[in-house]
C-alpha cells in the first residue's frame, strides 16, 4: 500500500506551474527585446558562444529538482508488512421497511425519516463494529452489504426512499431471509438483526424465518414504528392521502403483537418507537448487551520511507544544474579546429 504521510506539501507542486508560465513570459519577452535590436539572422552569427538550448534545459533541471524536493517533504511511504489485527465488536444487518406506510406521519417528521435518524445515530456510536443495510418492502435488496466503513454507510442510508421499490407491500420474512445470507463467514463474533417496521406484514412466514435465525445464532430485533391507532399514509407532492378501491382513507396502524410474537421467536427483542428518545436508548443498551466477540481485520501495520529517492534525485538534478553552463563551451569549440582541414 502506498500513500503520503505528509500529502498537504503536494499542493506546492502548483508552484512549479507558475513558475512555468513565468518562464516562458520571460522568454517572449526577450526574443521581443531582440528583435528591437536588428536582424534575428544576423545577431545569431554574431553571438556564436551564446546557446538556445542549455538555459532552457537548466531551467527544466531546476523544475524537475524542486518537484524531487516537494515530492520528499510528504514523505512517500510504501506499507510492507500486513498484520492480523483483532478487534471488539458485532455484526449488525438493519432491514428497513421502505413501504408506503412508513410515509405516515404519526411519528415527526415521518416514521422513515424517525427511523432513518435512529440509525444514523446507531452508526455515530459503533468503533470496531460491523453494519449492513437492507431495505424491504414486498421484496427486499441489500443496499449496503456489512462493512465497517461508517461513512458509506450513513451515505447510503440517506438515498433511502420508497420509490427505490418497484413491489410494494411488506415482506417482513423476505427481510429475514436476506438478512441471514448477509453476515459474514465468522461463526463467533455476536450477530443482531434489527428489523424497523411498522408490523404490517403483507406476506406471512416472518415467526418461521425468526426462528431459523435464532437456530443460526443470529438474534432477531423489532422496532415497531408509528401508533397502534394508526395514520393515513400522504401521497408524495401532494396534501392527499392514499384511498382504496372503496374511496375510504387507508389508515396505517402498527401491529405490536406481531413484532413482538417475531422477535420473541428471534431470540431478541422488541422496542417501541414514538416520538420520544426513549427508543434510541433502547436499541443503544440493546446493542451493547449483545457479546463483544473478536473479529479479525488486516492492516497496514509498517510502512517504509521512500524520500531518500526522491531527496539524492533532486540534489544530482541540481549538480547538474550547476554544472551546465548557459553558454557554448570553448573547449569543445577549440578541439573542433584540430580537425579542420
Amino acid at each position: 500500500m502506498f500513500r503520503f504521510e505528509n500529502p498537504y506539501y503536494l499542493y506546492f507542486l502548483l508552484l512549479l506551474l507558475a513558475t512555468t508560465f513565468l518562464h516562458y513570459v520571460a522568454m517572449y519577452r526577450r526574443k521581443r527585446n531582440l528583435v528591437r535590436y536588428g536582424d534575428p539572422e544576423l545577431l545569431k552569427h554574431l553571438l556564436i558562444d551564446v546557446s538556445t538550448i542549455r538555459p532552457e534545459l537548466k531551467f527544466w533541471l531546476c523544475q524537475l529538482s524542486l518537484a524531487c524536493f516537494i515530492v520528499a517533504l510528504a514523505r512517500p511511504q510504501y506499507g510492507t508488512k500486513i498484520e492480523h489485527q483483532e478487534r471488539q465488536g458485532i455484526e449488525a444487518i438493519i432491514a428497513l421497511d421502505v413501504s408506503n406506510s412508513m410515509m405516515a406521519e404519526d411519528v415527526k417528521p415521518n416514521r422513515l425519516e424517525k427511523a432513518k435518524m435512529m440509525i444514523s445515530n446507531l452508526v455515530d456510536g459503533m468503533k470496531d463494529d460491523k453494519i449492513g443495510l437492507i431495505v424491504y418492502a414486498g421484496q427486499a435488496f441489500t443496499q449496503l452489504p456489512i462493512t465497517s466503513d461508517y461513512v458509506s454507510a450513513k451515505m447510503f442510508l440517506e438515498t433511502v426512499n420508497p420509490s427505490m421499490m418497484t413491489v410494494q407491500g411488506t415482506d417482513i420474512a423476505e427481510a429475514i431471509k436476506l438478512g441471514m445470507k448477509s453476515f459474514s463467514a465468522n461463526q463467533e463474533v455476536s450477530r443482531a438483526l434489527f428489523i424497523i417496521t411498522d408490523g404490517e406484514d403483507n406476506e406471512g412466514g416472518a415467526v418461521e424465518a425468526a426462528k431459523q435465525a435464532a437456530k443460526m445464532g443470529i438474534h432477531v430485533y423489532m422496532l415497531g414504528i408509528g401508533l397502534p391507532t394508526g395514520a393515513p399514509i400522504p401521497i408524495p407532492g401532494s396534501n392527499q392521502y392514499i384511498i382504496d378501491q372503496e374511496g375510504n382513507t387507508v389508515v396505517s396502524k402498527l401491529n405490536e403483537d406481531m413484532c413482538r410474537e417475531i422477535s420473541q421467536a428471534g431470540n431478541g427483542g422488541y422496542i417501541y418507537v414514538d416520538n420520544s428518545s426513549s427508543a434510541q436508548e433502547k436499541l443503544s443498551a440493546q446493542v451493547d448487551k449483545l457479546a463483544k466477540s473478536k473479529m479479525e481485520s488486516q492492516v497496514y501495520s509498517e510502512f517504509d520511507e521512500q524520500f531518500q529517492g526522491f531527496l539524492i534525485l533532486g540534489i544530482l538534478l541540481l549538480i547538474a544544474d550547476a554544472l551546465l553552463l548557459e553558454r557554448e563551451n570553448h573547449v569543445f569549440q577549440l578541439s573542433k579546429l584540430f580537425h579542420k582541414k
